[in-house]
């Protein structure tokens, strides 16, 4: 010893066994696969306060990226994936049923949402999907240079005045929505072969004029900032932030053009190790009706919990688009589950027409 003396080191020993006896359980173990960002603590307040401490987060930039790393055997607890991964992630033997006795707020999920099919529960009954956050894949456009008059349609965004001008995302759910609500078809599980054929033609006319295909939201509020891009297909959450900045860009949310609703949530993946009441504990937080207030403010989604929803103060639903959540959700495409099948197809023939061909 030759920094402290054996008094100093008793000292501090019996200052760490006090401490522990005032300071909350830290959550050791606790690996959350996720979206960047989703990390905020204000989205999971209750379990950092039980804590003290948060989980180990790892980030995926789109679902197809986090699929294949989880196949290849990657290792995490719980994973953040959206409405139309579950079958496939089920059926891959990803994720492990929820116990729903544990979840404080399952019988709270908006009805919507509750009510797609193979989304929460399979036909076994059993339970995979905790839903966290809605959104809208919308136009953005900045209002110093595009009207919505000059998009009556998504098809006018095939037209040559928008040519290197517009940016969607690479991300194959989100460009199908897209194509879908451009031929007119709202519940893409039914789309025909004729469909499919006819959505992958505007993808490949769209293609024309797309500047980047964005895979960072960072990138995309960038290039719109900058002045790089006229219009996107995109996130709120984009547009509320940009807006909050004090730059001109703005939402087409007239369902009569297109617009198309996700869902996404967590669930419980195979072989997890973290202790499970930890693992519980975190969805509990997520679900937390006192998130939603914040969810709607500051990202721009709507919360899972329908009664953290009715909460929320008027005036905030009405500026981000929520104040009629029931009306505004039966004109949209939802993007409910797909055939495997059919997904499999979309995954293949955007990889070419994002190629040229």
């Amino acid at each position: 010893m030759t920094r402290l003396s054996a008094r100093g080191v008793t000292a501090a020993l019996l200052s760490t066994l006090l401490l522990a006896t005032v300071l909350p359980a830290r959550a050791e173990g606790l690996t959350v696969f996720d979206w960047s960002g989703y990390e905020d603590p204000s989205n999971h307040p209750a379990y950092t306060a039980k804590y003290g401490s948060e989980p180990d987060f790892t980030f995926f930039g789109d679902e197809e990226e986090a699929f294949q790393k989880l196949r290849s055997g990657f290792a995490a607890d719980l994973a953040h994936p959206c409405s139309q991964s579950i079958p496939r992630w089920r059926e891959a033997g990803l994720i492990e049923p929820l116990d729903t006795a544990k979840l404080t707020a399952w019988k709270d999920i908006e009805p919507g949402i509750a009510a797609m099919k193979n989304l929460m529960t399979s036909e076994d009954g059993k339970a995979w999907f905790l839903p966290f956050e809605w959104g809208n894949s919308l136009v953005l456009y900045r209002s110093d240079t595009v009207k919505p008059e000059d998009i009556p349609t998504l098809k006018a965004l095939t037209e040559p005045k928008f040519q290197g001008r517009i940016s969607i995302g690479d991300n194959v759910d989100d460009a199908y929505a897209l194509a879908s609500l451009a031929i007119g078809l709202k519940d893409w599980t039914q789309m025909t072969d004729a469909q499919f054929q006819e959505a992958s033609d505007f993808l490949r006319a769209l293609n024309k004029n797309v500047r980047m295909y964005w895979t960072e939201n960072t990138d995309l509020s960038q290039a719109l900032a900058s002045g790089e891009l006229d219009v996107a297909w995109g996130w709120n959450e984009t547009a509320s932030s940009l807006k909050a900045s004090g730059q001109p860009v703005e939402m087409l949310k007239d369902t009569a053009v297109g617009v198309s609703t996700w869902v996404c949530g967590y669930v419980r993946l195979k072989g997890a190790t973290a202790d499970e009441a930890h693992q519980y504990d975190f969805l509990n937080a997520i679900s937390d009706p006192a998130v939603s207030k914040y969810l709607v403010e500051t990202w721009g989604y709507g919360h899972g919990n329908a009664k953290g929803m009715a909460a929320v103060p008027p005036d905030v639903l009405k500026a981000k688009g929520y104040d009629n959540v029931d009306g505004f959700l039966k004109n949209t495409l939802f993007q409910q589950p797909l055939p495997t099948d059919l997904r499999q197809k979309m995954i293949a023939e955007f990889e070419k027409i994002k190629a040229g061909y």
